[in-house]
């Protein structure tokens, strides 16, 4: 089970957008998911179809008390969908944070991660929704994951929030030998404005590696979403939004470092010597001896057949596509004798947002 802590001080970042849709996309690929939404604001709750009113019992209850008096995280949890449930929050989970702090409770930051250790029901992944602020429910989530993804808007305010962020986590491993793995998702992207593109270019500049490759755009589909209680993939698959949270999905499903096993099915491609501005020479191969034509098409030459792209062929029906990449998500398909397919050697897939299905490359 991977429990990821979505984290941000800064409100408006995006942040409860990217558990719900997150989420759901992972759900999408048959991933059992768990939302917990330790946010007085209950906007996970509410994104995901759950009016946290009409419930009897939410997170308070589990953590309000220490084991055995707490309830059990199994008692909350609603479904929201198939592979997806939540553990929902209210207006009362506010109070929560004061009560700890008078009490002085014992193990009062870490009783979201014994909560979630007695879960009786298997998930893949659970997503942990946090407050726009660092206080006693936002370290619950961080001493419950083992990774964190901090939102972040393609803004040169927003970095300086970040670096206070991540200080304040380095403290935290520091101080409880608790080891988490940070990431930082571009969101909110204007790709229209130079300044958006500027501020996209100096977070990965500075923050390098920690960078997910996968940007999330500025989608109106999200809001829509986000008001019918639904994720993008239940609403529109061929949103921009929609796009953008698979990608992100697949990238963390298909990191080699997080997931080992992942190695023994990664799709057959080369990369040849570096090139000019840190982009690579991809090799795609593609193995068909009664094929007379095939091309390559994907998001990185606007979809134009072999638009962009170095062709070889071998007389025992091997070709060979190139096609120089920087790091990043990319979808592509063959057109082979005038009909789209995706990769047969390349097992990551997505359906297409113009229909139809896509073949995943990641590039790192």
């Amino acid at each position: 089970m991977r429990t990821i802590a979505v984290v941000n001080q800064k409100g408006g970042c995006g942040k409860t957008t990217s558990v719900v849709n997150l989420a759901g996309c992972l759900a999408e690929e048959n991933h059992r998911v768990l939302v917990v939404d330790m946010d007085p604001q209950a906007h996970a709750t509410i994104g995901l179809g759950i009016d946290p009113e009409a419930l009897d019992e939410n997170l308070y209850e589990v953590l309000a008390d220490p084991p055995p008096h707490a309830a059990s995280l199994d008692e909350v949890t609603v479904p929201a969908g198939d592979c997806l449930d939540v553990a929902p929050s209210g207006v009362i989970l506010s109070a929560l944070e004061q009560k700890l702090a008078s009490e002085g409770a014992t193990g009062r930051t870490e009783r979201l991660g014994i909560a979630l250790k007695s879960l009786s029901k298997p998930y893949d992944f659970v997503l942990i929704d946090c407050p726009p602020n660092v206080g006693i429910l936002t370290f619950n989530a961080l001493r419950a994951a083992t990774e964190v993804i901090v939102p972040l808007e393609t803004s040169y305010f927003a970095m300086q929030g970040v670096s206070r962020l991540l200080e304040t986590v380095g403290l935290l491993e520091d101080r409880i030998g608790h080891e988490l793995r940070i990431r930082l998702l571009p969101t909110l992207f204007d790709g229209r404005t130079r300044f958006a593109k500027r501020a996209l270019i100096e977070i990965r500049e500075t923050y390098k590696d920690l960078v997910f490759d996968t940007v999330i755009r500025q989608n109106v589909r999200l809001r829509e979403a986000a008001q019918r209680g639904q994720p993008i993939s239940k609403l529109d698959r061929r949103a921009y939004g929609f796009v953008d949270y698979m990608s992100l999905a697949l990238e963390l499903l298909f990191d080699n470092q997080a997931l080992d096993e992942e190695k023994e099915v990664a799709p057959e491609f080369e990369l040849e010597e570096s090139v000019s501005g840190g982009e690579k020479g991809v090799v795609l191969t593609y193995r068909s001896p009664v094929a007379r034509s095939v091309q390559l098409a994907g998001d990185f030459n606007g979809w134009v057949p072999d638009k962009n792209v170095d062709s070889r062929q071998a007389p025992d029906g091997t070709w060979e596509k190139v096609i120089q990449l920087g790091p990043g998500v990319y979808q592509y398909r063959y057109f082979v004798d005038g009909e789209w397919k995706p990769d047969p050697s390349n097992p990551r897939r997505v359906e297409g947002p113009a229909g139809g299905v896509n073949s995943v490359l990641i590039i790192s």
